[in-house]
């Protein structure tokens, strides 16, 4: 049975090209970057032209980039940093944000004596920016504003510059996971309001346990990981060589072929959309389809019924990959803590396709004919 891979929000298969450029760190090129003899050189090389190609790339220096293992480390230190250097005792965020921010801020409000609140989000997905702008206002101490850039689930697209201009107004600290925007849109760092962001790289055909953190240079913070004096003492441990050399390779590829593949992989996703309205009765759609969207997500409603409830394994079982959640959740599935907060009908189950550059109409044109037979 042939597989039909629609879950590219999860991770994404590696780039032949990008493994290429690996591979030679994986056999003769293998020094510690830390050394300092010739072999250790041509590692730190590595790293070093590495960072260049990412800082060019997201305009931004190459002083504000930090290779860490992930978005979920990433996102751990700037929200950890905020609130042990930067003096924020307040946080602002939402409750549809990935795990990976939604749980360090609960734990922060439960350990570190910060407040914690949650900004209304429209009907749509989207945040009110009036009820942001009225917390940020109602705040006594410094905030961190920390929303992401682009939903996991439904794809909902923040607007940064609103944002972040909202934040200067307050003296807030602004996050941004940016995990499904980085190596997917053009990036201006440096005319964009923002203190911190963060990538990984198996979300654009790099590999996974690598990702960055962007620090503004204007933010001055100390490590999460002690230990050493690695990524200019901002994170101790022994570089991911390898990771480090194949995230440059992967976002200088997307970066290369972003308008066509973009809108390739966008026409796939509203034809999907499109199909599914055509062919599936009281089908809708979760989050901003045709409005501020990511396009690689689907976020597709479909009528409870006996059949659908076993959705995604009866998907499964066909040999097509999809999610209802986020894939870091899907092991124990209490539905999406997203589809939850934005729209909490016990009638209707939520499915996330999302597309890639190597999906396919035909590949569309299979799943329908296959939803049909299942609903």
């Amino acid at each position: 049975m042939e597989r039909i891979y629609f879950d590219n929000a999860a991770t994404t298969a590696l780039d032949k090209a990008v493994l290429d450029t690996m591979l030679p760190y994986m056999t003769e090129k293998f020094g510690n970057p830390s050394s300092i003899y010739s072999y250790g050189r041509e590692s730190r090389l590595g790293i070093e032209n590495a960072r260049k190609t990412v800082a060019k790339i997201l305009n931004a220096h190459p002083g504000e980039i930090f290779f860490t293992s992930g978005g979920t480390e990433s996102s751990n230190t700037a929200i950890t940093a905020a609130i042990r250097d930067l003096g924020c005792r307040h946080i602002i965020s939402s409750p549809i944000e990935h795990h990976a921010t939604l749980h360090t801020v609960e734990h922060a409000g439960h350990k570190e004596d910060v407040k914690v609140s949650w900004v209304k989000l429209l009907p749509d997905g989207h945040v009110d920016m009036d009820d942001l702008r009225a917390l940020l206002a109602g705040s006594k101490e410094r905030s961190l504003v920390s929303l992401m850039h682009a939903n996991n689930e439904i794809g909902n697209l923040l607007d940064l510059h609103a944002v972040g201009n909202l934040c200067k107004e307050y003296d807030a600290i602004f996050h941004s996971d940016t995990v499904q925007t980085v190596g997917h849109y053009p990036f201006d760092l440096r005319n964009t309001p923002v203190h911190f962001v963060n990538g990984a790289g198996h979300k654009f055909h790099g590999p996974k346990g690598v990702g960055i953190l962007y620090i503004n240079e204007n933010v001055k913070i100390t490590p999460y990981i002690q230990g050493g004096s690695q990524e200019r003492n901002m994170r101790a441990g022994t570089e991911n060589l390898y990771g480090i050399v194949g995230f440059a390779k992967a976002l200088e590829l997307a970066t290369e072929h972003y308008e066509e593949h973009s809108q390739y992989i966008n026409d796939l996703r509203l034809y999907m959309a499109d199909q599914l309205q055509q062919h599936i009765p009281a089908v809708g759609f979760n989050g901003d389809l045709r409005g501020r969207s990511l396009y690689t997500v689907l976020n597709v409603s479909f009528p409870k019924s006996e059949k659908s409830e076993m959705l995604l394994f009866n998907l499964d079982i066909n040999g097509i990959c999809a999610s209802g959640g986020s894939a870091c959740t899907s092991g124990a599935d209490a539905g999406s803590h997203v589809i939850r907060a934005i729209n909490n009908d016990p009638n209707r189950v939520a499915v996330r396709f999302s597309f890639s550059r190597h999906n396919t109409k035909k590949e569309v044109d299979k799943v329908v004919e296959k939803l049909k037979e299942l609903i």
